[in-house]
């Protein structure tokens, strides 16, 4: 009787495992069902199909927060990869133009025979268009080491409205020819990479140049504004002219944007569109930021830098 009860012990107690062993397999096979969807759901992302989204009939608590990052996650992916696509047309458009006024003038020239003069001619134009391409790939490899996280190489700190008089004085001609003054407001002492700096304030100089009023002021604004973590210089570019229209206000400073055309000077065409993106690198190499502003006739342009 005792063996008998011995091998029954034994029997039910092998029973009873292989129950609890099944019925554990079995719910760990059933709690981590929708860990499989989400994992068949990403696989089936791909390039083609940036819209998808992960989503669960009955998602465990436990799961909505990874859910919810990982489809913002693919939200800011899928914006990336459309700035990137439209990127490349812009790039692609932009180089078009160069080229084909290169191959143009060098196909007619070499049509028939001409005059040294004709082809020193020629030559000089082709110089500008060459010109203009090396300008943008320049700028273009400037944006592409800004964005892998270049940051400014700061000096000992310099007075910003110094800077802005250099710059002004080199931007005198085009505000005379458009018939513009120029006051500079302000001034702040900020260790700045000077060359970025002037670089970036004479672009929206440029700028207000080709949309501003004639007969107006164009204002140089530099003031110091405290931030919730660190001091920080604001540096602004004000004009009067055209209003900006709100929807492309924050569209400004992307790559290759352009408004409305009727904002647009007679000789934009000599303008890429990386200006302003470059400024807002800059103002990123330094800890910055950008703004941009226009109502009632004045629009106002800038970045800030962190003041340490």
């Amino acid at each position: 009787m005792g063996r008998r009860w011995a091998w029954i012990l034994v029997a039910v107690t092998l029973a009873s495992g292989a129950l609890v062993g099944g019925g554990s397999a079995w719910f760990v096979r059933r709690g981590l069902s929708p860990m499989r969807e989400l994992a068949a759901q990403t696989r089936a992302i791909s390039p083609a199909s940036l819209d998808r989204r992960l989503a669960l009939a009955d998602p465990a608590e436990e799961l909505l927060p990874w859910v919810e990052q990982f489809n913002a996650l693919m939200d800011r992916l899928e914006r990336a990869y459309a700035q990137l696509e439209a990127f490349n047309a812009d790039v692609a458009h932009e180089l078009r133009t160069p080229l084909a006024a290169l191959i143009g003038e060098t196909e007619v020239a070499l049509a028939r025979e001409r005059t040294s003069d004709a082809l020193r001619e020629t030559l000089a134009s082709n110089l500008e268009e060459m010109q203009r391409l090396s300008a943008m790939v320049n700028d273009m490899l400037f944006l592409a080491q800004a964005d892998r996280g270049a940051v400014a190489r700061r000096g000992e700190p310099v007075s910003l409205a110094a800077l802005a008089r250099q710059v002004v004085e080199f931007h005198e001609a085009a505000l005379e020819d458009a018939g513009l003054a120029l006051r500079i407001e302000g001034d702040a002492a900020v260790p700045v990479d000077e060359a970025l700096f002037k670089r970036a304030l004479s672009n929206l100089l440029g700028n207000a140049t080709r949309f501003a009023d004639a007969g107006s002021t164009v204002v140089v604004r530099i003031s110091a504004e405290l931030a919730q973590t660190a001091e920080q210089v604001e540096v602004v570019v004000q004009n009067r002219g055209q209003a900006i229209a709100p929807q492309h206000l924050p569209r400004l400073f992307d790559r290759f944007f352009r408004g409305d055309d009727s904002r647009c000077c007679p000789d934009e065409e000599q303008h890429h569109g990386l200006g302003l993106a470059i400024v807002a690198a800059i103002a990123r190499m330094h800890a910055g930021r950008t703004l941009a502003e226009s109502d009632a006739g004045l629009t106002r342009v800038g970045f800030t830098l962190a003041a340490r």
